[in-house]
């Protein structure tokens, strides 16, 4: 590359928690800069988690959530001599970070159910216990990985 990488931009937490990595989630959580109401649907969604969990703290629960859904590994396509190959590569930590929420607010989005609170909510639920649509997609994307592990030399 000819160009320098660019400094990665320092995040500040969010109001509630502090937390820079839940401050990642809500900016993924918006649509359209309205950081406001991606704010309460995360908000709403951990006070649902909270009411449902008892004694464990809701922040705690959404770490585990996020880390059930996290994928360790993902297959790249690679075109060698007129086929391609699925090549399972390991993923850097901030992009298995990205991953785990983007699946996880795109299947609490398709969930049924009232209001985006209530269907995150229910996603952060279903990924703790290592259930869900979301952990399901990553199990599928390990399953990918490890029938192409024959081709992990190509890469």
């Amino acid at each position: 590359m000819r160009k320098r990488k660019p400094k990665v931009r320092a995040i500040q937490g969010d109001p509630r928690y502090s937390d820079t990595l839940v401050s990642r989630f809500i900016n993924n959580l918006q649509w359209s800069g309205k950081r406001a109401g991606a704010q309460a649907i995360f908000y709403d969604a951990m006070d649902i988690v909270k009411s449902k969990a008892g004694e464990e703290s809701e922040l705690d629960m959404w770490k585990k959530a996020l880390d059930n859904v996290m994928p360790h590994v993902e297959v790249r396509s690679r075109r060698i001599g007129g086929a391609t190959f699925q090549i399972p590569t390991e993923l850097p930590p901030s992009r298995k970070i990205f991953i785990g929420m983007k699946w996880m607010i795109r299947y609490a989005r398709e969930r049924a159910g009232k209001g985006m609170a209530e269907k995150l909510a229910a996603e952060i639920i279903a990924a703790q216990k290592g259930e869900g649509a979301a952990v399901k997609k990553k199990e599928d994307v390990h399953k990918m990985a490890e029938a192409n592990r024959a081709f992990a030399s190509f890469k």
